[in-house]
């Protein structure tokens, strides 16, 4: 018997042969195009032999679907693909995401496509496009994990643990097809084969942006409904380390094994369940590394952030896309990484240039240096934690949609070109379901001695929203007077002022008086520490579940 397209896409066969999995794809595609077309004239003779939804399935249908923003698409992608049997709202988000995946594949195949046939790419361009074909690969896990995990909700897990979890898996598949269109934003060239790509990749962020809707709603209602009756629950068995860690888990690279970190990360076990050390002894390292997402629970460790150094130059001025530019990018989850800078060196006339690059899930950074100019820290996807670590850099110099808390860090603005504006952060949250934002915690906001003496000449911001539903939150920190008594910048005219979301909270020194702040609707002075508290390591990230088996300090409160 043929295979069904579900079948050649289930995960395991996915993961196995990615290359064969997707030509079967492709001629099981073509397959049914021939099958529709032999059964056309039949079809109106016999009518349609396609099952439709039946009275109470389609009023399921409509139930979970008007909790969404696109509540017709939600509706109609599911009641044509007929022959589905709805009895809840998890039935309908299960439904909803296997046509999910159908899209991404044909997005897939869209931009293989391209890259075969396209006349006249760019180097740019067809970087571009490869980063499209990364962030497809990575939103097809993302989706086929979420199915596995909505298959064992709500047992397995705890519901809030179930919750995070899903959220943050369609959060991270909405911004892979972000980031895919970014990488045609750079010129008016560029825009020929967005056109080309647009229409499918919104499809997919809007089919997302519904399941994540219907997964807020059922967990935010499961989770009420839970602890109604037990008032007395506790979820403190969560702090524990978890299974996947233990004192033997780990092996030290050392001795001079490896000429360089790839070759070092390319040894170490795909799909790892243990803690694999990787030490990178003081000196200088001019390479690009990635570790990439079958690259798990991989930790580097360096001997000083003075003393071990990873550098590279790549910018968007010379051919990189923005994606593509990282130093190091760090995608397999549970990276870690301490004592070590990550340098990106093209200087501020090369514009988009990447020190560091984390989609990393549940990845954490202990006394690290992040040092570039523009988009130093790009914190992509997932949930993620900085401690002890020197962001440096000038324009958007920490942004990207992840989850992300930054404690007891130094934030430094430093001297970029004439003419330009220092942004700290530039968030890129898309759909206000996601559970995604820059949190800054107890840090220190100032200026390099380079910028210092010129502060006055070069206006420094706390941020600008990137996307429309930005969310930046700064609290119990220390903002020096290089910051601009206003606070916060437009990306461009009134742009996301309404819709994003800026907090300040209990912050001190000279540049924190908050009389002066912008007016948008989107910016508020939180006041009470219980609003403040949804933003900490411990909501906002889920830290009690993961951050102890870092061994690196934490706080989960205010």
């Amino acid at each position: 018997m043929a295979s069904s397209i579900k079948e050649i896409f289930s995960k395991d066969n996915f993961k196995k042969n990615k290359k064969t999995v997707l030509l079967s794809a492709a001629v099981a595609l073509l397959l049914v195009a021939a099958v529709i077309g032999i059964a056309a004239g039949a079809s109106k003779a016999n009518g349609n032999r396609k099952k439709p939804l039946s009275p109470s399935s389609h009023a399921v249908l409509r139930s979970a679907c008007s909790s969404t923003l696109y509540p017709e698409l939600c509706i109609s992608a599911v009641a044509t693909s007929g022959g589905v049997k709805l009895t809840s709202q998890k039935d309908v988000i299960e439904a909803s995401l296997n046509l999910t995946t159908i899209a991404v594949e044909h997005n897939y195949f869209t931009v293989k496509k391209l890259i075969k046939n396209r006349k006249g790419l760019t180097p740019r361009e067809k970087t571009a496009l490869h980063d499209c074909l990364e962030t497809i690969d990575e939103t097809l896990d993302e989706l086929h994990e979420t199915l596995e995990d909505l298959q064992m909700y709500p047992n397995k897990k705890t519901l809030r643990e179930h919750a995070g979890d899903l959220k943050t898996l369609i959060s991270s598949a909405i911004t892979n097809q972000e980031t895919c269109l970014d990488g045609f934003s750079h010129d008016d060239a560029d825009k020929k084969v967005r056109k080309v790509l647009l229409k499918g990749q919104v499809h997919v962020e809007h089919m997302c942006s519904n399941a994540l809707a219907m997964i807020k709603n059922m967990t935010d209602t499961d989770i009420a409904n839970f602890e109604l009756k037990a008032k007395s629950f506790s979820n403190n068995h969560a702090e524990g380390w978890p299974t996947w860690l233990s004192a033997g888990d780990r092996r030290l690279l050392q001795g001079g094994k490896f000429k360089t970190i790839a070759a070092a990360v390319a040894a170490a076990p795909d799909n790892g369940k243990r803690r694999y050390v990787i030490h990178i002894k003081a000196g200088v390292y001019r390479e690009n590394v990635e570790v990439s997402k079958k690259k798990k629970n991989i930790m580097f460790m360096g001997d000083g952030r003075t003393r071990t150094i990873i550098t590279g130059n790549r910018n968007v001025v010379d051919g990189s896309t923005t994606f593509h530019s990282a130093t190091v990018a760090a995608v397999g989850e549970r990276f870690l990484a301490r004592d070590i800078t990550f340098q990106n060196t093209a200087g501020p006339s090369k514009h988009q240039a990447v020190a560091l690059r984390v989609g990393s899930d549940f990845s954490a950074f202990y006394q690290c240096d992040m040092l570039a100019y523009q988009d130093t820290l790009y914190v992509h996807s997932n949930r993620q934690y900085f401690v002890k670590c020197l962001i440096a850099g000038t324009v958007d110099f920490i942004f990207g949609n992840a989850a992300v808390v930054l404690q007891d860090c130094d934030i430094h603005a430093r001297r970029p070109n004439s003419g330009q504006k220092n942004m700290v952060t530039a968030q890129g949250r898309t759909d206000p379901n996601q559970n995604t934002g820059i949190v800054i915690q107890r840090c220190r906001i100032g200026a390099t001695s380079d910028l210092q003496p010129v502060k006055g000449s070069f206006p420094t911001y706390l941020g600008r929203p990137w996307k429309e539903y930005s969310q930046t939150v700064i609290m119990q920190s220390d903002i020096s007077d290089v910051i601009r008594p206003e606070g916060w910048s437009e990306w461009t005219g009134t742009f996301a002022l309404n819709t994003l979301t800026y907090r300040e909270y209990a912050n001190k020194g000279a540049g924190a008086g908050t009389a002066r702040r912008v007016k948008w609707r989107g910016f508020k002075v939180i006041t009470a520490a219980s609003e403040a508290q949804r933003y900490t390591a411990g909501q906002f990230i889920g830290g009690g579940g993961w951050l102890g088996s870092t061994g690196f300090p934490f706080s989960l409160g205010l």
